[in-house]
């Protein structure tokens, strides 16, 4: 068996072991096949039995390389839709699309839009763009929701993660400089960042995935009052180093300094991820509310609940499993 799916039977013990009467089956395949590169025999079986499919298969990477973002993330995307139109019982396509779609546009970024902008920031952001295109064209014939989520990070309550990607290679910069006498902050921005814990994702999707009032819609999953990137690096160098940042690296220094894989490795934070520090945009969340106010559904602030998130990252950071491979 490969690497990942060893770790899905190890999650499906966890979940079986936890909810003795749920009945998991895990099917290999590859999106970016026809019929999703399942056995046809297996294929027969299953097609009549979904109603409910969750797309979520993407690379998910800042740095992907253009041609291998677009096989899996576009192509793949593609198969996917073939193989949704051949669903006799389908009741809802739940696909996952990313907030950052819109690229390099500003402003306030509404849930109805899907505008192409002027660039992208990466390859990911153009190629989850291009796939959101090929989803948006099947809202006439079938039933529906894209999910645009914003910076994934741990549970809120517990800070459990799979992956120290996002906000967590800025915990790694922290963790890596706190030798120093002082830690300076990069660049004076003035753009908050949209961070979101993997427990409002879940909540939040499962609950849309048998609203009726979710079909046919796009909803951002991002957090309606987000923090300044400023407020949060502070944040984050104060619980790591008990003391606050001082001074401050001009942000053309340390874009600079990151295009050095020796540095960049060293510090645990890929390049692109600077894009987002000076990136001004706000992102609408009107329609993802409305609906999930009937659910009592809310996103966690992030300040408030980065304790726990840290105290994750400082117990795990050295395992290598959970960091991301730096280019």
């Amino acid at each position: 068996m490969t690497g990942e799916t060893i770790k899905a039977h190890h999650e499906k013990n966890k979940i079986v072991n936890e909810f003795p009467n749920c009945s998991i089956r895990i099917v290999e395949g590859d999106i970016t096949l026809p019929n999703l590169g399942v056995d046809n025999q297996v294929i027969e079986e299953i097609i009549p039995q979904i109603e409910v499919l969750w797309h979520l298969a993407a690379i998910y990477d800042l740095a992907v390389p253009r041609d291998i973002a677009w096989k899996v993330n576009v192509h793949g995307t593609t198969m996917v839709n073939e193989f949704v139109r051949s669903l006799p019982n389908l009741k809802r396509y739940m696909y996952f699309s990313t907030a950052y779609v819109a690229g390099t546009r500003e402003g306030l970024l509404r849930e109805s839009e899907l505008i192409r902008p002027f660039a992208f920031k990466n390859y990911y952001e153009e190629t989850k763009y291009e796939a959101e295109l090929r989803v948006e064209d099947l809202k006439s014939e079938i039933p529906l929701t894209i999910i645009r989520p914003g910076i994934v990070r741990g549970h809120s309550e517990t800070g459990e993660t799979i992956k120290f990607d996002g906000p967590y290679f800025f915990l790694n910069l922290v963790e890596r400089l706190k030798c120093l006498p002082i830690i300076p902050y990069i660049g004076q921005s003035t753009s908050t960042i949209n961070v979101v814990p993997v427990d409002y994702i879940l909540n939040a999707s499962t609950f849309l995935a048998s609203e009726q009032e979710a079909e046919g819609k796009t909803l951002h999953l991002t957090d309606p009052n987000p923090h300044p990137v400023q407020e949060v690096y502070r944040t984050m160098v104060k619980l790591v180093t008990n003391a606050y940042p001082k001074g401050r690296l001009p942000f053309a220094w340390a874009k600079l300094s990151l295009q050095i894989p020796f540095i960049r490795r060293k510090l645990g934070v890929e390049q692109e991820t600077l894009d987002y520090l000076t990136w001004n945009a706000t992102f609408d969340t009107t329609e993802a509310q409305k609906i999930l106010q009937k659910g009592g559904i809310t996103c966690p602030d992030f300040i408030q609940t980065m304790p726990k998130m840290i105290d994750f990252y400082l117990a795990h950071k050295e395992d290598t499993s959970y960091q991301i491979q730096i280019k």
